[in-house]
């Protein structure tokens, strides 16, 4: 149990540290926006990139990984679409609900795969990264088209797919896979220049989602913050768990799997409510309820996992 919580408390502090230096203006307010820009747009794609492209897979089928992830986020979606009738909510807060039970934060699922387990984290979170970013997006956005949008604002289905399909993490992924299949690997020279610029991904990444943390909006969010991070780090990961099980997945392969569905929720799920006519406060408010309670519950299911 110490070497799991002494592998995770620096991403944690990383997270606060980020949170400071904004509460307290240590750094441009400037400063937060671009680096972000850089860390999705940039960073992060290339440390995905270089690590895909020269994984050794071995004898690890990701098949039923990719099938487990996928299920886990069906089954929860599915739940939250049955109980849409039940809660007392206006559209744009029902979406914001429905992604906060559904969208994990991809810097803090790398970032606490690489601190557990290196590069063989790394590589199984990949896996993961590939298939359920795509997934959870077009939920989402067929979730806030249906119940967000006037009918005159509705966006054809390319303008819906479109985002999701220049999405740098799954092209990253995409490309790295790509390299990997065909035996090219890394090029000489592009190999290292993406290592560098993915060594930068995890530090700012984590800065970024401390910064982007907001109190205030948990606080007025009240009950209804409560029930959707109950969802997203408790739920979900169990409900992951079985399908690993009926999957047959196991080992490692299982305990990124289900540490991934265990993740708060991603930051990008506030842009594309304010896109398009979420609720954006709650969903504020759920984005720092789930990252704050994931320092406890993720070193928890760690635990149990091992």
């Amino acid at each position: 149990m110490i070497p799991i919580f002494s592998a995770l408390t620096p991403v944690f502090l990383m997270i606060l540290l980020g949170y400071m230096l904004k509460k307290r203006e240590l750094v441009s307010e400037a400063f937060w926006s671009p680096a972000e820009k850089m860390t999705y747009f940039l960073f992060f794609p290339s440390l995905l990139l270089a690590n895909t492209a020269k994984a050794e897979f071995g004898e690890i089928d990701v098949t039923p990984m990719i099938w487990a992830s996928c299920s886990g986020v069906l089954v929860i979606s599915a739940l939250a679409l049955l109980a849409r009738p039940r809660l007392d909510l206006d559209g744009p807060a029902f979406t914001s609900v429905f992604q906060g039970t559904i969208r994990p934060n991809v810097y803090l699922g790398i970032a606490a795969a690489v601190a557990l387990y290196d590069g063989a984290g790394l590589t199984l979170v990949s896996v993961c990264v590939a298939v359920v970013v795509p997934l959870v997006n077009i939920l989402s956005v067929i979730v806030l088209v249906r119940h967000a949008r006037q009918r005159g604002d509705i966006p054809n289905w390319s303008q819906t797919l479109e985002p999701v399909a220049r999405n740098p993490l799954i092209i990253a992924c995409a490309l790295g896979a790509l390299l990997n299949v065909t035996g090219i690997g890394l090029p000489p020279l592009i190999g290292p220049f993406l290592e560098i610029l993915g060594r930068a991904a995890l530090p700012i990444g984590l800065l970024a989602v401390g910064a982007g943390l907001d109190f205030d909006a948990m606080r007025k969010a009240g009950l209804t913050v409560g029930l959707t991070t109950a969802v997203k780090l408790c739920a979900l990961p169990a409900i992951t768990y079985l399908t690993c099980q009926a999957f047959g997945v196991s080992g490692l392969s299982q305990t990124i799997v289900v540490l991934y569905a265990a993740l708060p929720v991603s930051a990008t799920s506030y842009v594309l409510a304010r896109q398009m006519g979420g609720d954006t406060a709650l969903l504020a408010g759920t984005i720092t309820a789930t990252t704050v309670f994931a320092m406890i519950t993720m070193p928890i299911i760690v635990v149990l996992l091992s």
